[in-house]
């Protein structure tokens, strides 16, 4: 067997509502449709039949923040270049979204940002694909810091 990709993302949510705000308003995946009598949602960035999948619980005790089992972020391409990456930084900063970090992976550029639910997403553009290409390693680089 040999993985071609990582098809979907599901994740628990407090409330539906808020977290559609989030990925489709904010971030502009399309919403499919709703399931299991409106608490749940797919959504898709148009690449396949579904990308991420919203099911709303209701409250639940808040995770340990720091490190822990599980899932750590998901990372969300946004873009081709340096000027998808201000864009959507500028527009995130209209919205008081905090950016929570912002790293230059020489593979990749990336911000750092909280869905409502506290899960860590990461909006990123790549590099020039013949920089991991070359040289596979390149994605082990030294994470440093970037300027927009």
């Amino acid at each position: 067997m040999k993985a071609q990709y990582l098809g979907h993302v599901v994740f628990y949510v407090k409330d539906l509502q808020v977290a559609l705000g989030f990925y489709r308003d904010l971030l502009g995946f399309k919403e499919i449709g709703t399931i299991f009598k409106g608490k749940a949602a797919a959504l898709t960035s148009g690449r396949t039949h579904h990308e991420l999948l919203l099911i709303e619980v209701g409250e639940a005790p808040k995770p340990p923040s720091g490190r822990r089992l599980g899932l750590y972020h998901i990372g969300i391409k946004i873009g081709d270049d340096l000027d998808a990456l201000r864009a959507a930084k500028a527009e995130l900063e209209t919205k008081g979204i905090t950016i929570e970090g912002m790293s230059d992976h020489t593979v990749s550029q990336s911000l750092y940002l909280s869905d409502p639910d506290g899960n860590e997403v990461e909006l990123y553009v790549d590099a020039d694909p013949t920089i991991w290409k070359d040289d596979p390693a390149a994605v082990l680089s030294p994470i440093k810091p970037l300027q927009l």
